[in-house]
């Protein structure tokens, strides 16, 4: 705030010189001294020297004034060119019409207005109370594309409990209503997703059939059909080295041509018992694959292909020559051993909730070559600086990246600020104006002069917010775009789309089956179940064993985990164990098919034929569909 700033004095404001302020009798105005005790009123938004974009809808000035006195609040804009748009409010916000706001952005083009705000008390209106004044202005840049992203609710846990309260929305700046949502109600979990340059191709992580390494690929048109046919599954890369899956950080390439994730992958998964930063998160374990949409292929990407090393948070070059990636060494832990897991246990990764471990990860870049790769090479000003960087993302234009930077960890860190550095490496330089709580999941708009990211300045609850970069990569204050956000949710993940408003209205689920209903939220128990399937595909048996032991210590009457045990335990040839296990379960759920099928099976490999048959017939009188029972029980009356 300037030592002083002026006010225009309207004829009809009853305003006379009062202690504090002094007639300017050169040019009619009253300039207020603000040593005179007028220091209690702040503009709290926007900030001062806020660059707006000319097609962003008004935003909402607001305010805090501790000065006791003060009721009523008097806003005066100077234009550039002389004219004066004014306002009075009883309450400390102020929203523009949309006629004033045009005017504003239409005169401010750049250049700069001066908000003018002072307070006084209704009954003596007379009397400046307090005041305060910033500059604001319109870029020539407009924004142009449209954001997609993703609404959660919070804590985390309770999202992935139940994913289909999880919903994507798709806008536009310029519209006053919140941008309609064009995905809900999936009951699966849908994580990250990207976008091709031009906008054509959808790439998004899609669980399907318990498979977290489900990821759909997909024409953008106004409305999309995510079916089987779009859906790949990065777990099919390498499956005969039965090391699980879960597929982090997916990003489309340029061309839409290519799709990289991380693979082979283990992760820190913890739920965090406080609503702003609920999870922690971040791989441990990696390589980078890619998928080829021409031959259908899988293929490591050598040079972020090191077992030694976590590859993860891909992101392509514009003209996709280049991949950069977030690396470190990869965490061996004793106790650990040589378990098939992808995520690990509270218990097991302790030293970090507890900060006395840290994991930091430096910034690579890899000559991409057609899937060839090349020689991995630290990227200078993100790497080897004692700090975590990730999240790193190119402009369209080639010339920048802007990066995540936090002590340490990766996803959803209180600390995490934005930098920028050339696109060949360089000096890194913080952005004058990241937010003080969380800045983070930025993408660039197809004209490299917007970035969008997200930020908890505000609350609990994620907020989208975009700041201008200029050719020099200065950035502005941000700009908060308040009606892109609900109040019960968080929003995260948004993505600038070289697309229009209602180039997409609708994306639908085609995709789910008798398989994948069954599939319940992302919590705890839902990740050991989803890890023991793995392990049971894989044949681990043992290993998928002890995952349901570990559900049932906690829920002992989960029926899940009761009815996987059981399977568990007759692949192992324990069938004595497997019959008591699925006889426990009929105690309780007495209509329950897939039990009286197993113990069929059981007394079928026991020789058993008179009881395997009742078994057998009375689960297909439950459930006519069980194939398993079907065949065997056909096998069966076969015989003499």
């Amino acid at each position: 705030m300037r030592k002083e700033f002026f006010l225009i004095v309207f004829s009809f404001l009853l305003f006379t010189c009062q202690p504090g302020l002094k007639q300017d009798k050169r040019n009619d105005r009253i300039s207020i001294d603000t040593d005179a005790g007028l220091k209690g009123l702040v503009i709290t938004y926007p900030s001062d020297k806020s660059l707006f974009p000319p097609d962003i809808t008004s935003p909402v000035f607001r305010w805090k004034d501790n000065t006791k006195r003060a009721d009523l609040w008097i806003i005066i804009i100077e234009l550039p060119n002389g004219d004066t748009i004014k306002a009075e409010r009883a309450t400390k916000s102020w929203k523009p019409d949309d006629d004033e706001w045009e005017f504003i952005k239409t005169q401010t083009t750049g250049r700069t207005a001066t908000v003018n705000l002072y307070g006084v008390n209704k009954k003596k209106p007379g009397k400046q109370l307090s005041g305060y004044q910033i500059t604001i202005s319109t870029s020539e840049d407009e924004v142009g594309d449209c954001i997609f992203y993703r609404e959660v609710t919070l804590p985390f846990i309770e999202a992935v409990k139940d994913p289909s309260k999880i919903r994507w929305r798709y806008g536009s700046i310029s519209s006053e209503e919140q941008p309609p949502v064009v995905l809900e109600k999936l009951p699966v979990c849908g994580n990250c997703h990207s976008f091709s340059r031009n906008g054509n191709i959808l790439g998004m992580d899609i669980d399907y059939a318990n498979d977290k390494g489900s990821y759909a690929m997909v024409d953008v048109k106004e409305e999309i059909n995510l079916n089987l046919k779009s859906i790949i599954s990065w777990s099919n890369y390498r499956k005969e080295d039965k090391t699980l899956t879960f597929g982090l950080l997916s990003q489309v390439s340029p061309d839409g041509n290519y799709a990289v994730s991380t693979v082979k992958d283990r992760s820190v998964f913890v739920p965090v018992d406080n609503l702003e930063f609920s999870q922690l998160f971040f791989p441990i374990k990696g390589i980078l694959t890619v998928y080829s949409r021409s031959d259908k292929k899988f293929r490591s990407l050598p040079g972020a292909d090191d077992p030694n090393f976590v590859q993860s948070s891909p992101s392509w070059s514009p003209d996709g020559k280049y991949i950069m990636f977030a690396r470190s060494k990869v965490y061996e832990n004793k106790d650990l051993g040589n378990r098939s897991t992808v995520l690990l246990s509270p218990e097991e990764c302790s030293d970090f909730i507890n900060r006395n471990q840290l994991f930091l990860y430096d910034l690579y870049r890899v000559p991409f070559n057609n899937g060839k790769g090349g020689k991995p090479e630290p990227i200078k000003g993100a790497s080897e600086n004692g700090k975590s960087n990730y999240f790193a993302k190119y402009s369209p234009d080639g010339k920048w990246i802007v990066f995540c930077q936090a002590s340490s960890f990766m996803l959803l860190q209180p600390d995490s600020k934005l930098f920028i550095i050339p696109a060949e490496g360089g000096d890194a330089r913080m952005l004058k104006y990241n937010t003080d709580r969380m800045n983070s999941w930025h993408s660039w708009s197809s004209n490299s002069r917007w970035i969008v990211f997200s930020s908890k300045a505000n609350g609990p609850y994620t907020q989208l917010f975009i700041t201008h970069i200029d050719e020099n990569g200065n950035d502005s204050p941000p700009i908060l775009l308040e009606n892109f956000t609900s109040s019960d949710m968080a929003a995260n993940i948004p993505e600038f789309v070289s697309k229009k408003a209602g180039a997409i209205r609708r994306i639908n689920e085609a995709f789910i089956d008798k398989i994948s209903t069954d599939r319940i939220g992302l919590d705890y128990k839902a990740l050991l179940d989803w890890e023991g399937i793995q392990l049971i595909k894989l044949g681990k048996y043992k290993e998928a064993e002890k995952k349901y032991k570990d559900i049932l210590e906690v829920e002992p009457l989960d029926l899940k985990a009761n009815y996987h045990l059981g399977v568990v335990l007759a692949y192992q040839k324990q069938f004595s164990e497997a019959e008591i296990q699925f006889n426990k379960i009929i105690a309780s759920h007495p209509n329950h098919a897939l039990s009286y099928e197993m113990i069929g099976m059981i007394k079928f490999e026991h020789g058993e034929s008179d009881m395997a048959i009742k078994n057998l017939k009375y689960a297909l009188q439950l459930n006519p569909n069980l194939e398993m029972a079907r065949k065997t029980l056909e096998e069966l009356e076969k015989k003499p």
